[in-house]
């Protein structure tokens, strides 16, 4: 089993950190977190998928140990995203990747492999609760995107480590973390000290600011475009994925759709049979 190796690299301006697993000579899979997580939430999926790949887990700027904007009403967007996520392959020498996106993550995906100078560059996307829009009405609409929306810019602060640990265990419950030691390294990797001594979750407020953004949530467009063969994984209880939206998606000829029973909005990818589902898919 590999472990992860961090690097930091300075892309269009900003440093953004990623760790990476495997050999860089093995083809290359991308993994992309959701809106308020960082790359290390693939931490399990990339220890199995890095025997035979060369796995790529970023900090979305603003997240995580990559940087935070200057600018962020300007660059917390899908579209600086998209471009950072391109940038990053371009600085590495990455012509081609396959693309693991939960939530965010797979909207980025989406974005990329949706845009005609990029069609090519994602040959497999999967993408984990994530939806190209919604099927009528508004997409601020949708019961887990209003949710989203209500508290992603007032981040919350404990005085303790198990405190935040708790809050975590509470507004994640969905994601299927199994035990202690799950919730543990969930925690770990995306907590930080603030100013008066308290433990908060490790991203900008700021990035609240993506959701004045509102063409960044009607990617029906890009959907159409895409030519990758798409794996979609959909939370039977989720919230922010709703039903007759991956079922409008599915229609798509080079879609398959997988329900994960009893779980939310978005599986943490971190079971043994979630985990087979994506190694079949992608090879």
């Amino acid at each position: 089993m590999s472990s992860p190796r961090s690097r930091f690299e300075m892309i269009n301006g900003m440093e953004v950190h990623f760790t990476e697993w495997g050999d860089p000579q093995k083809p290359a899979v991308v993994c992309w977190h959701g809106l308020t997580r960082n790359g290390r939430d693939f931490d399990t999926l990339a220890r199995h998928l890095s025997q035979n790949y060369y796995i790529l887990c970023p900090d979305t700027i603003g997240r995580g140990l990559s940087q935070w904007s200057s600018s962020p009403e300007k660059d917390y967007c899908f579209e600086n995203y998209s471009n950072l996520a391109i940038q990053l392959l371009d600085h590495l020498g990455i012509e081609r990747v396959r693309w693991v996106g939960t939530s965010m993550g797979g909207a980025i995906g989406m974005r990329i492999a949706g845009t005609l100078n990029h069609q090519n560059r994602i040959s497999h996307l999967v993408l984990n609760d994530i939806g190209a829009g919604a099927s009528e009405n508004a997409v601020q609409d949708i019961e887990g995107i209003k949710r989203i929306i209500s508290y992603v810019g007032n981040p919350p602060q404990f005085k303790t480590f198990s405190e935040l640990k708790k809050y975590y265990q509470t507004i994640y419950t969905t994601f299927g973390l199994s035990n202690e030691e799950e919730w543990n390294d969930f925690t770990q990797y995306s907590c930080r000290r603030s100013d008066e001594g308290g433990m908060s979750p490790d991203y900008d407020p700021n990035i609240a600011l993506q959701f004045q953004h509102t063409e960044d949530l009607n990617l029906w467009n890009y959907w159409e475009a895409i030519q990758s063969k798409i794996l979609l994984i959909r939370g039977e209880i989720s919230d922010v994925l709703p039903l007759d939206v991956a079922e409008k998606m599915k229609q798509k000829p080079n879609c398959q759709m997988v329900t994960i029973p009893k779980l939310g909005h978005a599986p943490a990818l971190n079971t043994e049979e979630q985990i087979s589902l994506i190694e079949n898919f992608l090879r």
